[in-house]
């Protein structure tokens, strides 16, 4: 009889979470219900709140407990019982923590197609060794460029931008970068120890004392007379009386790094980049890895260049070689044997490896024909991934577009193509309003993408304001009457 009760269904009894109101409700399952009512009735509560952190709960039952720990929970929901409930995945408007490495390629997982596609079958200079995938990831050792570390882009502290205002004195805070209140005052108090002027204006100070006031990597330990002028200073120091305490001095450039690089506020490190002048990285160009990476290319692009491509030119660029048309340009030069002893023993005469320079087999002309082959099967695999998303609506967008930088809406439907491609069977999508931001000659897509979802034999519980969403879903679940207090039925 039970499992009878819970056939296609799921059976939500005394949902309380947030402002709901003893909430009785049964969903089917197998089908695209959507979730309506005002802002603040209560909707995501139902959703989020209450079906997907139920869910995420009875999951992490089987997970270890330290596990558990390392698991971002959605916390026990409000509720009498669930029954009838799938696995859940929430596709959510949520940013996460920022990341300056994380980009739409890594979030999709296309970055990691294009970059065994570079390794496999891209065209390498003459007599350039192999390379991995690995070493096309600006986030790996291998990989990423030396100088600005994978960011493309480095960070240089200089005079200018810590010392805004030369016309200023030091004791009229001229050093924008160091800190306020009271620990500002005792670098200050520390140089009047140390004998440096601070009622000078900072331009007719000596050089030589305004590179070590900023640029210094000493930390001098010295007394301290809180309170005293210059020349008071000067006298206690030389009665040697006993200090008001002993002050440790930082260089502005160190404070403003090791603050920027510790700090667990968000404010502070807010604070002390403003003192940090960002450029292009002038090794890679902006582009995150080494040049041994740059140099290899496909369809005469680099792996940076490929990535700063809209995928709808992308996919116009991994066309030819889906469809088994890869030029015969892409096969390197080869080594020979002689050419391959003399440079070995140059290698090792210089200290190097004996084996680095040896020719790797897989990079010979008598293998194009695997070569091809294999340029066609993953071209055809990231083809599929980037019609996808240009089908979406997110045509517009780069593999290396920094994640951070895109709406919520345009994260949650990267998230969405990701889950299409991995064609999960017996599981509820909660989405969060996953047309928020799309055009709506794009509508028609996102609607096509949820019933691919839902024929796959998935459940899709989405909360929506869009009317042509609700048109297609087999299920409404109306919450409100109102938003609040007087939301929650």
């Amino acid at each position: 009889m039970t499992a009878l009760k819970n056939d296609g269904m799921v059976r939500v009894r005394g949902a309380r979470e947030h402002n709901l109101k003893d909430v009785d409700v049964d969903l089917p399952r197998d089908a695209l219900v959507v979730f309506t009512g005002v802002s603040g009735s209560g909707k995501s509560s139902l959703a989020f709140g209450t079906l997907y952190a139920e869910a995420q709960r009875r999951y992490l039952e089987s997970v270890a407990p330290y596990a558990r720990r390392l698991i971002d929970q959605a916390g026990v929901p409000d509720v009498d019982s669930i029954e009838g409930l799938p696995p859940a995945v929430a596709l959510q408007q949520q940013r996460g923590t920022p990341n300056a490495r994380s980009s739409v390629g890594s979030v999709t997982t296309i970055s990691s197609l294009v970059r065994m596609l570079y390794s496999r079958t891209g065209n390498y200079p003459p007599r350039q060794p192999m390379l991995y995938a690995e070493d096309f990831s600006p986030n790996t050792a291998q990989g990423a460029c030396p100088r600005c570390h994978g960011l493309g882009r480095i960070y240089e502290v200089t005079e200018q931008t810590m010392v805004p205002d030369g016309s200023l004195t030091i004791r009229e805070r001229a050093i924008a970068a160091w800190p306020a209140a009271w620990h500002g005052q005792n670098l200050r108090d520390i140089l009047v120890t140390l004998g440096y002027d601070v009622d000078t204006p900072w331009d007719d100070l000596p050089r030589k004392d305004r590179d070590w006031i900023l640029f210094t990597e000493e930390t001098p330990t010295v007394p301290v007379y809180a309170g005293f002028t210059p020349a008071e200073t000067r006298r206690a120091l030389k009665q040697k009386m006993q200090p008001s305490y002993m002050g440790t001095f930082s260089g502005a450039r160190k404070y403003v790094l090791q603050t920027f690089a510790t700090t667990q506020s968000a404010l502070m490190k807010k604070r002390v980049s403003r003192y940090m002048a960002g450029g292009m990285c002038p090794l890679c160009d902006g582009k995150r890895l080494k040049r041994e990476a740059l140099s290899v290319t496909f369809a005469g692009l680099d792996i940076g260049e490929l990535s700063r491509l809209p995928l709808q030119e992308l996919a116009d660029v991994l066309r030819p070689a889906a469809e088994g048309r890869l030029g015969t340009g892409h096969d390197r030069a080869t080594l020979s044997r002689a050419e391959a002893q003399q440079d070995t023993r140059r290698r090792v005469a210089a200290g190097g490896s004996a084996h680095k320079a040896a020719p790797d087999v897989r990079r010979t002309a008598n293998l194009s024909e695997e070569k091809q082959l294999a340029a066609q099967r993953i071209a055809h695999g990231l083809l599929a991934r980037v019609g996808t998303l240009t089908e979406l609506g997110l045509g517009y967008l780069t593999l290396d577009r920094s994640t951070p930088t895109l709406s919520p809406g345009e994260l949650q439907r990267l998230r969405l193509a990701t889950q299409l491609g991995s064609h999960l069977f017996g599981v509820v999508y909660v989405l969060d309003e996953p047309s928020a931001g799309l055009h709506p000659a794009d509508g028609e897509a996102l609607l096509d993408a949820l019933q691919r979802l839902k024929a796959a034999g998935n459940s899709l519980f989405v909360v929506e304001h869009d009317l042509a969403v609700m048109r297609q879903a087999d299920w409404l679940v109306d919450v409100g009457p109102a938003a609040g207090e007087q939301g929650g039925e």
